[in-house]
């Protein structure tokens, strides 16, 4: 009992740093409700979902490749970025009630998908995390529990992820109109400023 608790709460604890992930749902929310919100966390946690597999089967190598994390920065740097300016473009379109874009739920789980496993940073990050973790807990335990242990770190996952999109669309309901374009300009801010992060190491490994 104490070693799933253990990893529900280092679920959460991966889930809780600020990042691209969580500052798409927090834009998300407080633009269109806690379901696009919660797709934008659903679509990231897939993507590990994707990572934690590879690392478990032993093939992320062919993703830490100097030429597979090149494309990965460019293409990461591409999706925050284009995600950022759109934010920072409809950040004024909150002034009005009937400015809301009828963006579908399936492009809010597309963008947290895409933000999440096209970046080198998350790759890395749970082949440190996850690849200790999933090394410790296999020489202790049979492959059964370790099953069950990653299940109670994705629903550390989960939770983080709707208690970031009820927190965004509590926003939404009780801020000003001014106060939520400020929210959506600053996660646009954010969105942008991991990309130029990805972009600028993208060309530090074309150069270099």
């Amino acid at each position: 009992m104490q070693t799933m608790l253990s990893f529900l709460l280092l679920g959460i604890s991966l889930s809780a740093p600020i990042g691209p992930i969580n500052a798409a749902m927090l834009d998300r929310g407080i633009k269109r409700g806690f379901l696009h919100a919660w797709m934008v966390g659903i679509g990231g946690m897939l993507a590990d979902v994707v990572l934690i597999v590879l690392i478990y089967f032993g093939l992320v190598h062919f993703l830490t490749t100097p030429f597979m994390k090149t494309f990965l920065w460019i293409f990461g740097a591409f999706i925050l970025l284009y995600s950022g300016i759109e934010s920072l473009m409809s950040a004024g379109k909150l002034q009005g009630n009937g400015s809301q874009s009828e963006e579908t739920m399936t492009k809010s789980f597309l963008s947290g998908f895409l933000m999440s496993i096209t970046s080198p940073l998350s790759i890395l990050f749970w082949v440190g995390i996850y690849g200790s973790v999933l090394a410790e807990t296999i020489a202790v335990f049979d492959r059964n529990h370790v099953l069950l242990y990653t299940g109670m770190l994705f629903v550390g996952i989960v939770l983080w992820d709707i208690f970031m999109a009820s927190l965004a669309s509590t926003f939404k309901r009780f801020l000003t109109p001014r106060s939520l374009s400020v929210i959506s300009v600053v996660s646009g801010l954010s969105l942008i400023g991991f990309g130029l992060h990805f972009g600028f190491k993208a060309v530090h490994a074309l150069v270099g």
